[in-house]
Parts: C-alpha cells; structure tokens; sequence
C-alpha cells in the first residue's frame, strides 16, 4: 500500500514528503466539495516533489459537462501529473461512462494516468451515482484505476457506508483487471487493520495526518511519519490483520524453484502481480507458475485470488531474501 497525502499548497506537499508520502495530491479544499487547484500550484508542488514521489490532481466533483471535463484532464496531462482523479456525486451512469471515454481521448500521448471516483455516501444525495458500480465503470470508461472516497464532513467516514468485504470484493475484482485501487474518505489509523485486509494500492488521507487530526490546520511531517510507519507495519506483517495466511498450509523456509514461468512480483503492486498472473493463465492454462510476492499484504490477496478463481495452491515457501514464492497450478 502506498501512502497518498492530500495537500492545499508548496508548504503542505514539503511536510508531506518530509514524513514519508508516496504521493502528493494536490486540490483546493477551500472549494465545494473539493475542487482542482490552480496550475501553478501544481507545478510548484511537482518542482519540489523528488524522484520516486508522485505527484497527482484532484478535479473533484466534476461538471456534467463532458468537454469542460475533458479539457481540464487534458491541461492535467500538459502539466505531467502522475494522475489525474475525475469524480461524480450527482449522475447517470452512461453519462458518467461518456465523460470518462472523453477524458480518455483527451489524455493520449500522455503519461498521466486516468482515475475514475466515486464517493461511498453518494446514495444519501439525491441522484447519486451508486459507488458498487466502481469497478464497472473504471474499466470500461478504460480509466488506469479507481479512487473511492467520501464527500461528507460530520465525522462520518468511508466504513460507515461501505463495509469491508464490499470493498475487498471490490479491490479484488479491480486487481485481476490491472487496475489500481484507492481508498480514501477521512480515514484514521483506527482504519488501518481493516485498511490492510483490504490491501488497497493506495490509502489516501489528509486529517489523520494534519496538525490536532484537524483537516484545516495543515498537514505535519511527524504525522505523516507515524501514519506511515503504522501501514508499513502491517504491509511487512509486523503487525497481524489476520489469524493466518491459511489455517490449512505451512510456509517452509526452503527455497524451490519449479515453475515452469516465474512472475517476480518485487517492485510491483498487487494489482499488476494478480493482473500478470490472471493474463499469463488465460494464455497457458497448462504451465504451473511461481509467483515471488515481496509482503504479507499481497500474499493474502493472490491466494484469495486464486481461490475465487478455483486455481491450486501446490507449495509456498520463503526465499533467501525473505520473499514468499508460490507455485500455483490453473
């Protein structure tokens, strides 16, 4: 999981990366419910950003305007954000699928990655765009990932209206697509244990991580830090989510290596581990794979994976370096 830091301005994006962000995005929250920054800001941020941080953009909750929407992601891949969150409260579903496909159109020969968003609460709103339809919608509004988040500001958060096995299924589903999967909505490290079994690619948050735990008063390193810290815990299974990996199977400290293709899921999410071993079985059904899964986050998901979609576990085992290596047989 990676940690993305919601920040309003240069100073925020500066603590966030001093406290460990993976990725800094910016908006203007001063804005109804939340709106896109000024360009400049954004090129102040990306200045500033290092190598690997990423840096992205929130539109917010977009216009039902399709070409208004379309040339705002377009301005987002001229100035060369990592990604760019496009999001709908109030609307159709077909609608919302158009404006994605423009948004798609507007983004080629860019880098700049596509997010569909939908907000968990968008039901208690009239008209609201129902937020299972996620994953439906990212893929074939052909976005690069989804984004759920929340619109409310009563102390109410991302659990109070989508439980955790909606949002596992969910993320699961996502994953064996190739798409990466974001979680937000005033999340708290309470969050965490639950945030883990989900093993989203990103958790995003902003008040867990300012000054006081209030959203207004900025963001601060030393949170950031410790927020940090407490996912990287739980993502090396230094902290236990879960009772075990599978109460019916042993990890033997042996290494082996007897697949016939190995995938190397080290320096790769989830979703681009599950999504390369859901493409090499749909061309080879025959050929038993061993897949290398760096932590234990990861590790839960593949054989959740696997077992939705009834392939066989024949060995897991560690490598010298620590890594889980499974052999899965289709």
């Amino acid at each position: 999981m990676l940690l993305l830091v919601s920040v309003q301005n240069v100073k925020e994006a500066k603590e966030a990366i001093k406290g460990g962000a993976d990725i800094v995005d910016v908006k203007n929250l001063q804005e109804a419910l939340v709106g896109s920054a000024h360009p400049n800001t954004f090129k102040e941020v990306k200045i500033i950003a290092p190598d690997p941080i990423h840096s992205s953009l929130t539109l917010g909750v977009v216009p039902n305007q399709v070409g208004t929407v379309a040339m705002a992601v377009h301005a987002a891949g001229l100035l060369d954000a990592t990604s760019v969150k496009v999001g709908f409260m109030h609307d159709e579903y077909d609608h919302a699928l158009e404006t994605l496909l423009a948004c798609r159109e507007a983004l080629e020969g860019s880098n700049t990655l596509l997010i569909g968003s939908l907000f968990a609460d968008n039901l208690i709103y009239e008209n609201g765009l129902d937020p299972s339809l996620m994953v439906k919608l990212a893929i074939e509004g052909k976005c690069d990932g989804f984004l759920i988040d929340t619109l409310v500001k009563d102390g109410r958060n991302l659990f109070d209206f989508m439980p955790e096995e909606e949002l596992k299924e969910m993320v699961i589903e996502a994953k064996s697509r190739g798409l990466s999967t974001a979680l937000s909505g005033h999340l708290k490290l309470s969050d965490l244990d639950e945030l883990a079994r989900i093993n989203p690619d990103i958790v995003g948050v902003r008040g867990a991580v300012c000054t006081k735990g209030d959203r207004d008063e900025g963001v601060h390193w030393e949170a950031v830090k410790h927020f940090k810290n407490q996912l990287e815990l739980r993502k090396s299974g230094q902290l236990k989510v879960r009772e075990s990996l599978d109460e019916n199977f042993k990890i033997s400290d042996k290494y082996f290596s007897n697949g016939d293709v190995i995938i190397d899921g080290q320096g790769k999410s989830c979703s681009g581990i599950i999504a390369a071993l859901a493409d090499q079985i749909k061309k080879d059904k025959q050929s038993i794979v061993e897949v290398i899964i760096p932590d234990e986050l990861n590790t839960y998901d593949v054989l959740l994976w696997a077992k939705n979609d009834n392939h066989s576990i024949m060995d897991q085992q560690k490598d010298g370096s620590g890594n889980l290596r499974i052999l899965l047989k289709p």
